[in-house]
């Protein structure tokens, strides 16, 4: 059957045959191993990898409701040079959607779980020098998106890899990648009247930076027509995109493939590191028992909202979340006291809040009295602490009933949205669930620090609210 099938084929598919298999025969000779951390990583010629000789192509099937092909990529992964270490091993979520790594085995600190070859790797700096478009750079910086270039030649990378279809040589790890998403790009617009305003806010920016990169789309001329319509997989390739590529030391923007599946913890297991050749490697940062998560860092693990905007998941285990004081305007002084999303926290376990909010809102209150102000910025950038926490004392009635009324009003608000949220068909915003969870998650750090700033308030008070 086989020798049917080649005598059937044309002319110019033999000699395209003839000429890849001599291509494929040749990186036999020219490919040579790179050892690091006791790994041997062989890169594998692309050409080797897809099969060439077929009338059709499959495509990813880009539905959000696709199955993901978690085997087929774990067997291309090890065909393609990817070593791992005994112990290391894919589970699945209870729903069959969320894939992550877990040990079988304890594992000592600093043993090397994963080795992934540089040529599987998708990369920022190669993407731009091989899909360069001024067109769509002009237009990114026009939108005031010029930041986010980077990530838009992944996101042309992955489209142009989606087009080739099983030709690609990344076909598999394409079809193993999730097709459901629930961050800020993915929500409808409806979704965003439900968030507390920084969740809302940071969610709409993941939405805007979708659509911006969807009009620089347009400017580039390799990309086929039907793809630049097709919506669904466009915002699947975005999403592929700000959800799987990590920024390295000199700048790059990387998607390594099987280790992208590392989930995110407040407390993390491993970290990436890469050799001259580009090869990645994975590490353990510490002794992991067996049946334990491993697990990297995707950013600020007191900043949630962040996370659950770009990643689409709730942080339960952040300690703490920001105030959500967003009716400040920013001056020099006040982010020299700590006016900032990262700083500005509530902690969800004991109820406190940080340093940051009490010199922040203090400073707010002194507007009426600038001698009194002027003092209090004075002493805390000269580290003045004595005289810091006389003023702080002075004025603690005033600072701590502005926070409880900031406290009870959100908590008020949060309700509100989450009612405005019950309210709508989950057919039509399947992402309502998640949603009520930030809220849940938030409001009950709130009540925590409600029960910690009501008795304070009333001693201050002299027991009269």
């Amino acid at each position: 059957r086989g020798l049917l099938s080649f005598c059937s084929l044309s002319t110019v598919h033999v000699q395209l045959f003839l000429m890849k298999s001599a291509l494929c025969l040749l990186c036999l000779f020219v490919v040579a191993p790179a050892a690091v951390h006791g790994f041997v990583v062989t890169p594998v010629c692309s050409r080797c990898t897809p099969p060439f000789f077929r009338l059709t192509a499959a495509f990813v099937d880009t539905n959000e409701r696709a199955s993901r092909d978690i085997g087929a990529m774990e067997e291309w992964a090890t065909d393609c040079g990817v070593q791992r270490a005994p112990g290391f091993q894919l589970t699945t979520s209870q729903d069959g959607i969320d894939w992550s790594f877990v040990t079988t085995e304890p594992i000592a600190e600093d043993t090397t779980l994963l080795a992934v070859p540089g040529n599987m790797i998708f990369s920022s700096n190669q993407a731009r020098q091989e899909f360069y478009s001024e067109a769509a750079e002009d237009l990114l910086d026009r939108l005031g998106t010029a930041g986010k270039i980077p990530q838009f030649y992944l996101f042309l990378n992955i489209l142009t890899e989606y087009e080739r279809g099983d030709e690609s040589p990344w076909f598999p790890w394409l079809n193993s990648l999730p097709r459901w998403f629930n961050n800020g790009a993915a929500m409808t617009p409806y979704c965003y009247e439900c968030l507390p305003p920084l969740s809302a806010s940071l969610a709409m920016e993941k939405r805007v930076q979708y659509i911006h990169f969807k009009n620089a789309l347009q400017q580039v001329n390799f990309i086929s027509p039907g793809t630049k319509s097709n919506d669904n997989l466009t915002k699947w390739a975005y999403n592929v995109v700000i959800t799987r590529s990590f920024e390295t030391s000199d700048g790059d923007l990387r998607i390594v493939p099987l280790a992208d599946m590392l989930n995110h913890g407040t407390e993390t297991e491993v970290e990436f590191a890469y050799n001259d050749q580009g090869d990645c490697y994975v590490y353990t940062t510490r002794e992991v028992p067996e049946g334990s998560p491993l697990r990297m860092s995707y950013g600020d693990p007191t900043n949630p909202s962040q996370l659950f905007a770009t990643y689409g998941f709730l942080d339960e285990t952040s300690p703490a979340t920001f105030c959500k004081i967003m009716n400040i305007k920013p001056t020099p002084e006040l982010r020299d006291l700590g006016l900032d999303f990262s700083r500005m926290l509530f902690y969800k376990d004991t109820g406190d809040a940080s340093e940051e909010v009490w010199d922040v809102l203090l400073y707010q209150i002194l507007e009426s009295n600038r001698n009194v102000q002027k003092a209090f910025y004075d002493a805390h950038m000269t580290g003045d602490a004595s005289t810091k926490n006389a003023i702080h004392q002075q004025y603690f009635e005033q600072t701590s009933r502005v926070l409880k009324n900031h406290v009870d009003t959100f908590l008020q608000q949060l309700d509100e949205l989450s009612e405005k949220a019950l309210a709508k068909d989950l057919n039509e915003h399947p992402r309502i669930p998640l949603i009520l969870r930030h809220n849940d998650f938030v409001r009950e750090t709130f009540l925590t620090v409600k029960d910690r700033i009501d008795p304070m308030v009333l001693e201050s008070a002299g027991g009269d609210w």
